[in-house]
């Protein structure tokens, strides 16, 4: 049995997570965190790690990045694991998650969806055999009420094409003031806000008289959830480390 804490419990992932967790005979949800501390499940929401009443196995994350340093705190000080699903971080704080991982265990993804991590497996692969030849673009969609853009999704992408590209390529978020033809060391980042979008990317790959899309859509936050809670019991049982999801895959 994993006993596992939710980080930003009473928010719409939050929710999703806990949901998850009660379809599953081998996790349970002993405690929230949330400055929201309304309880609607039967386990306590606090506002702040250090006043768990219990220690728990695993924190699982989908608050914002404000909460990072407390969270850090709070796992170094009790050994906990923790599975960091939020989005947004800054440079510093990615550093910050690394460091913290060579103390304790940490699942660190952009995106908690095993269909996303797939997608970026086949984008490295066609980066890798169509090389300079063609153009890049990645196009992501998400819900109005998402802050940061480009997604960290769309970042991971890009990331893991421009490694397998030698780290050659620029990224260029934005075109409008660009009174220029289109390089071809760029890949382009496109970001669409609206409606109720979950979550939507596409990769495209654009050559001489051909295109090639690769895409993945999400229909419900309920994916992220189920990824964040097979994260968590399966960094219960591992050593100080940071892991993504290619370990789970």
């Amino acid at each position: 049995m994993t006993n596992i804490a939710i980080c930003g419990a009473n928010g719409k992932m939050g929710k999703n997570v806990n949901a998850v967790i009660e379809s599953r005979e081998d996790c349970k949800t002993i405690a929230g965190i949330d400055i929201f501390t309304k309880q609607y499940a039967d386990f306590p929401i606090v506002e702040t790690p250090d006043k768990l009443p219990e220690k728990p196995d695993v924190i699982i994350d989908f608050s914002n990045p404000a909460s990072l340093d407390g969270l850090l705190e709070y796992c170094l000080s009790t050994g906990t694991a923790l599975v960091v699903a939020s989005t947004g971080y800054s440079d510093e704080q990615i550093q910050q998650i690394k460091n913290a991982a060579q103390q304790i265990p940490v699942f660190f993804t952009f995106n908690m969806s095993l269909g996303i991590n797939l997608l970026v497996e086949l984008a490295k692969k066609a980066a890798s055999i169509l090389g300079d030849r063609f153009d890049i673009e990645i196009v992501e969609k998400h819900h109005n009420q998402k802050i940061d853009a480009p997604s960290g999704t769309a970042i991971m992408l890009a990331n893991a094409i421009n490694e397998t590209l030698d780290n050659s390529k620029n990224y260029v978020y934005d075109r409008h003031s660009r009174r220029q033809k289109r390089d071809k060391n760029e890949i382009g980042i496109s970001s669409i806000r609206g409606g109720t979008i979950v979550g939507e990317h596409d990769v495209i790959f654009a050559g001489n008289d051909e295109v090639i899309t690769l895409s993945h859509s999400a229909f419900s936050k309920r994916v992220f959830a189920e990824g964040s809670v097979n994260a968590a019991i399966f960094l219960k049982d591992q050593k100080p480390g940071l892991y993504d999801m290619s370990k789970l895959i």
